[in-house]
């Protein structure tokens, strides 16, 4: 139990969750973020609150941000902008096969630049040498280029979701977990991959949200085509709702379907498959 404040580098970007350690920052209060390169300002989305969760893993607020903190910012920013031009220019120049992402760079006491960072998406691998030597000469700073996987670029410009809301990489995930093609065949999706990729051209994540409960289902479930025995009679299984935990099932009695629960089929189904194993062969089997 204790307060906690969320905060975020960029508007509508990634939240990220404080402790206050004092400080009242309200929503749109700047404040100050500590950063293996120096305290960063951020803006502050969700004020400090009372959180039921143990609040002892998270980090604590540097403080609330000075106009001096906010001006510094402000060149920071410019600074980026101004590496980003660049960038995009030279790599024209040199035709090279890259697209810049984003930029990020650390300023000194005196709000000069010493290091900048720029961000790139390639399908490839580029000699990038002659780059990052005009590059350098250009912003007169020291500068770093790093490559982004497709996920990661997503993550980094973020965009729409299929789903209409934002993608949940540049938001609320901190890393990405294997997603593979037989979660949505689980899922009895279609094998289409313009319906189950993301922006970013892969697998979307949100295949592993509710995959769980299908493979759980489809574990304890009958199989479609399986012998079942219902409260309104024996029948046939001919298909499936995960979501609702029904099975529509195909009656003998006059084919007429019906939806029942699945802990309805399925007790009903081990006593039904255990007399027709007690029967043997000559007892006729499953049909």
């Amino acid at each position: 139990m204790g307060m906690l404040c969320a905060v975020s580098f960029t508007r509508h970007g990634r939240l990220y969750y404080f402790d206050p350690d004092g400080f009242a920052p309200r929503v749109g209060d700047k404040v100050l973020i500590p950063t293996d390169d120096g305290s960063e300002v951020a803006e502050c989305v969700w004020s400090a609150q009372w959180a039921d969760v143990d609040v002892a893993g998270f980090p604590s607020l540097a403080g609330m941000a000075t106009a001096q903190d906010i001006a510094r910012d402000d060149a920071l920013r410019r600074h980026k902008a101004r590496a980003r031009v660049a960038a995009k220019r030279l790599i024209r120049e040199h035709q090279l096969p890259m697209k810049v992402v984003a930029v990020d760079a650390v300023l000194d006491a005196a709000d000069a630049p010493t290091r900048s960072i720029v961000f790139f998406s390639a399908q490839h691998r580029v000699d990038f040498r002659a780059l990052v030597r005009d590059l350098g000469a250009t912003l007169k700073t020291r500068v770093e280029l790093r490559q982004l996987s497709a996920r990661d670029e997503a993550r980094v410009q973020g965009g729409i979701g299929s789903c209409g809301r934002d993608l949940c990489c540049a938001t609320f995930l901190k890393g990405f977990e294997p997603v593979s093609i037989r979660m949505a065949k689980d899922q009895d999706l279609p094998l289409n991959p313009m319906r189950i990729s993301g922006a970013c051209g892969r697998l979307m994540c949100c295949l592993k949200y509710e995959h769980p409960l299908y493979a759980d289902f489809l574990e304890t479930a009958p199989a479609i085509g399986e012998q079942v025995d219902t409260p309104d009679g024996t029948g046939r299984v001919v298909g499936r709702n995960v979501p609702s935990d029904t099975l529509t099932v195909r009656l003998d009695d006059g084919g007429r379907r019906c939806a029942c629960s699945k802990a309805d089929v399925c007790g009903s189904r081990a006593a039904y498959t255990g007399s027709v194993a007690a029967q043997g062969p000559a007892g006729g089997g499953l049909p």
